[in-house]
């Protein structure tokens, strides 16, 4: 009896640790109908889609040390382009990657005269000037040159009162924007220029100064 008694007693465990050795078909089923979606952790310094509203992801004294370190003249502006960006929900890390690509921050080209971060071109409530080359936006001052970018950005992209008639559609993301922005039939180099916005955008969000 005492050998029965053993043999059934090994049985028993063997058919315990084959049970508890092989999957569950069960939840085999579960996870390939039902995937567990885990979220995926990108680094604060890349986007994965650069859309530009949203809250500042860098300060007004990151700004003004960028400004400063280029030999911006506008530098020590940096609290002004922060703070329109929180008043039109544009980060204005973008504002300021704009403006280092249209005019290297102020010390190029026609923002040296007309003020204006994006070089934009003429609008109804400012004074238009060199229009033998298709006409620029004079603005008052750096700070009134911020605001009219933001403004244009949510209103005109954003909102899409300037996209909707042109492409159909509004424009949140960098990739939606430029083309728009900077087509390429006005001889710009529209991917260079999505990549130069990107670029400018993941090197300050890790709290580089220089592009």
């Amino acid at each position: 009896m005492k050998k029965y008694t053993s043999l059934i007693c090994f049985l028993l465990i063997a058919l315990l640790m084959l049970a508890f050795t092989q999957p569950h078909a069960s939840t085999q089923a579960q996870s390939s109908a039902f995937p567990i979606s885990h979220p995926t952790v990108v680094p604060f310094s890349v986007s994965s889609s650069y859309v530009v509203t949203g809250k500042p992801t860098i300060s007004a004294q990151f700004i003004n040390r960028v400004l400063a370190a280029f030999g911006s003249p506008a530098r020590g502006k940096g609290q002004a382009l922060y703070t329109l960006g929180v008043k039109y929900g544009i980060d204005p890390v973008y504002a300021l990657s704009f403006f280092l690509h249209e005019s290297h921050f102020g010390t190029t080209g026609e923002a040296t005269v007309t003020l204006s971060l994006g070089n934009e071109r003429c609008i109804q409530n400012r004074p238009c000037i060199d229009q033998s080359r298709g006409g620029y936006a004079q603005m008052e001052s750096w700070e009134d040159g911020f605001e009219q970018w933001y403004r244009l950005i949510l209103y005109g992209y954003v909102q899409g009162k300037v996209t909707i008639p042109l492409v159909g559609h509004v424009c949140t993301t960098i990739d939606q924007i430029i083309p728009v922005y900077a087509p390429s039939f006005d001889r710009n180099n529209v991917t260079g220029y999505i990549a130069a916005i990107k670029n400018a955008v993941d090197t300050w969000r890790v709290g580089r100064i220089f592009v």
